[in-house]
């Protein structure tokens, strides 16, 4: 899949990302030729300014300024309760109807200078996310110790957006994102690619409500999860929000 513009004017875009695009070049993953704000700048013709992120294997809405003073603005309202960030996720087991996870986390270490650093070091920032849950699933597979396996699609509402936050707060509630490498568990990554056909993350950014930053007007920028993600949702009868 490649990207594609969701809303366009003369002070912002919003688009789609595919998981396995980068938001913008980072020494982390130096040799990732998929850069999201270089193909949208090359689609577009002008300048683009980054307001916040998505990670690499997560789908879905982001925005970028055509302008430092929008981008900005934007970010103004992303850091604040004045925007939604929305995700759909798949979790392992069945989460809670719906919760508040209070939970502060540390800073995430990328590279290994940083994390030789004790943890216990490291600040704790505030984070908070809120989530709902829209369906469940029990599929008749031993994928762990139990003779069939359970899953949920969950709605979440980030309040903060620190580093990785929804994975790692999903995984301090035992149920972890089927398809995180580094915050989930292998046997269920490995069964959801292999039996499901379904290799990736299931982390999507579907909706984001902000206020435009010149008119003021409302925007509610919504892409609906695709490919294997949106196949899982239909196969189990799960409904989107």
């Amino acid at each position: 899949m490649t990207p594609e513009p969701l809303f366009e004017d003369d002070h912002l875009i919003a688009a789609y990302k595919p998981e396995g695009w980068l938001v913008h070049r980072s020494d982390i993953d130096k040799h990732e030729d998929r850069i999201l704000l270089q193909y949208l700048r090359d689609l577009v013709g002008v300048h683009l300014y980054p307001v916040h992120r998505l990670d690499k294997p997560t789908s879905g809405v982001i925005v970028f300024g055509k302008s430092g003073e929008a981008a900005a603005k934007l970010q103004g309202q992303l850091d604040s309760d004045a925007s939604i960030k929305q995700y759909l996720a798949i979790c392992r087991g069945y989460c809670p109807e719906q919760g508040v996870i209070d939970h502060p986390l540390p800073p995430v270490a990328d590279f290994k200078h940083q994390r030789k650093r004790p943890k216990s070091d490291l600040p704790r920032q505030e984070a908070i996310t809120h989530f709902r849950r829209l369906g469940t699933v029990e599929l008749p597979y031993c994928v762990d110790r139990y003779p069939s396996s359970r899953y949920s699609l969950v709605e979440v509402e980030l309040k903060t957006g620190r580093r990785h936050q929804i994975r790692r707060h999903f995984k301090h509630l035992s149920h972890p994102l089927i398809g995180c490498p580094k915050y989930g568990k292998s046997t269920h990554n490995r069964f959801f690619a292999e039996e499901l056909q379904c290799a990736r993350l299931l982390l999507h950014a579907y909706r984001l409500s902000i206020q435009h930053p010149e008119s003021s007007e409302r925007l509610e920028i919504v892409a609906p999860p695709r490919g294997c993600f949106v196949t899982l949702i239909e196969r189990f009868g799960w409904p989107l929000p």
